[in-house]
């Protein structure tokens, strides 16, 4: 096995060989595509709101420890729901199953904070803005996944890119920072390395390979998707949120320059519909988050080639074109 090639706080924190880390991804960041990640070298991560209930958690990360016994972490996120949500009964299971890494988002995670320590993992908040960044480090979490303006999801409402977010928040907390948010190739990985974050956070470029729950024709959707197909829904709840462009997407945007309200919009903001799209292969029938790195994605390949492929191009990246460009400075 080769060095790392990046050893950082995250790295170190985690336990994980690469600072590549998988987004927590509604209904895709399930056990097989988790353990590839983890197993390549990065850090995979389980979506607990993707199961109905406490006990299918414990099913999935029992399923993910029988595919690797490598770290692997959990997100909760605290968004308005249309169903109300068992946090409680999540939480207990990830403590109770000593999960190693927990990712928040969303909403303050303080009032849930201790009770997600109580098993001694390590706590990343995913934010969207560096006043969230210093209250999640002021509230005891361990690190911040910073989104910027170009994610897949949630990006919030004050619409900063990464390439200026990253380092701001870099300034202003000692905690580490992962960069999430347009990231889907060593390039990203080295910017933001060079940016001042300890990892990356990748989730629509892992939503396109092998191991990934997604029917065939939402990965071919997103091969051949430009970085211009994305478009804002939600953004008159203050939910905002980044998907793909079709027609489900462009009628919520249609309803919402109408001032429709949250009771008009359900029945198509459902993720009753996101989940057909990811099991039945309907690229029309719901909201399909995506990021602007979509752009980026042009191949299907597994988990392992993917991490194997950014690490192998960062090596490149490093050693030859900007080492290159320090030996022709000195010349």
């Amino acid at each position: 096995m080769e060095p790392r090639v990046f050893s950082t706080r995250v790295t170190r924190m985690l336990g994980i060989e690469h600072p590549i880390i998988q987004g927590g991804m509604m209904w895709v960041s399930q056990p097989e595509l988790v353990a590839a990640v983890s197993n390549a070298g990065g850090l995979g991560i389980l979506t607990a709101l993707t199961y109905e209930t406490p006990a299918g958690l414990e099913r999935a990360i029992a399923a993910t420890r029988e595919l690797t016994d490598r770290p692997f972490g959990v997100n909760l996120t605290f968004l308005p729901t249309l169903v109300p949500k068992d946090y409680g009964g999540l939480i207990d299971v990830m403590v109770g199953e000593g999960v190693p890494v927990i990712e928040t988002a969303g909403r303050n995670p303080e009032p849930y904070l201790d009770r997600l320590k109580a098993g001694k993992a390590l706590v990343i908040h995913k934010c969207t803005a560096v006043r969230f960044a210093r209250k999640a480090q002021s509230i005891g979490c361990d690190m911040v996944s910073i989104d910027g303006f170009e994610c897949a999801g949630h990006p919030g409402e004050d619409d900063v890119t990464s390439l200026v977010l990253i380092p701001l928040t870099v300034d202003e907390v000692d905690i580490p920072v992962i960069a999430s948010g347009g990231f889907a190739d060593a390039r990203g990985l080295v910017a933001a390395l060079s940016l001042g974050a300890e990892a990356v956070n990748m989730g629509t470029r892992f939503v396109a390979t092998t191991e990934s729950p997604v029917h065939p024709n939402i990965k071919e959707w997103l091969a051949s998707a430009s970085e211009r197909d994305t478009m804002f829904v939600m953004r008159s709840l203050r939910n905002t949120e980044r998907v793909l462009r079709n027609a489900a997407a462009e009628k919520v945007a249609g309803l919402e320059q109408q001032g429709a309200g949250i009771a008009e919009l359900a029945p198509l903001i459902s993720g009753k519909n996101g989940l057909r799209m990811v099991t039945e292969g309907d690229t029309q029938c719901g909201l399909m988050s995506a990021g602007q790195c979509v752009g980026l994605v042009r191949d299907a390949p597994s988990a392992g080639e993917l991490v194997d492929r950014i690490m192998r191009e960062s090596r490149v990246i490093v050693d030859e074109r900007l080492g290159g460009m320090r030996g022709a400075a000195r010349a």
